[in-house]
């Protein structure tokens, strides 16, 4: 009896081991990097677009509760940590990325007004190269969702606008936001 014993004690001992050590490591807090801490590692535009196109979602539930006003947007640290956003929300979060990763960018928000319905829809711009790139990743529309370019103006955009907008409304002014 007393060789069973010892033989069950060791074995025992390592068998329990190995859970004991996984259980500190699931225990451990996990780490949320920051704003900062991954914006500072994208190096140009096309790390923005690959993220808004693979974790970013455009949020049903905020848009419905704002439908027909503007929100104050949502800071990029609310953006990147909610992973998702509507039209203004999108837009000021590339806006203040692109500016960040490269202020040659010169990123800024255009409105874009929309009839016969009082609508506003809000993109962001930027200029690389000396054309105009627009990313719109804050709508409902998946026709006119994601990275559009190279444009020469933004009277070339809202024809792209108008053209695959699936409500086919008139866009009456585009512009910049002072």
């Amino acid at each position: 009896m007393k060789k069973l014993k010892s033989y069950f004690r060791p074995t025992l001992v390592f068998s329990i081991l190995p859970i004991c050590i996984l259980t500190l490591f699931a225990c451990a807090p996990v780490r949320v990097r920051t704003y900062d801490e991954i914006v500072s590692q994208w190096k140009s535009y096309e790390d923005l677009v690959k993220w808004m196109e693979k974790d970013f979602s455009f949020d049903r539930e905020r848009y419905k509760k704002f439908e027909g006003t503007l929100p104050v947007p949502r800071t990029p640290e609310e953006t990147l940590q909610l992973k998702s956003g509507i039209y203004i929300d999108a837009a000021e979060f590339s806006k203040k990325t692109l500016n960040r990763i490269n202020p040659s960018y010169k990123a800024q928000i255009v409105v874009i007004i929309v009839r016969p319905n009082v609508f506003n829809q809000y993109v962001c711009s930027f200029k690389k190269d000396g054309k105009l790139f627009i990313m719109d990743y804050g709508t409902p529309y998946r026709e006119v969702t994601g990275f559009h370019g190279p444009y020469k103006s933004l009277e070339e955009y809202k024809r792209f606008y108008e053209k695959h907008h699936p409500e086919k409304r008139r866009v009456e002014g585009i512009g910049y936001l002072p």
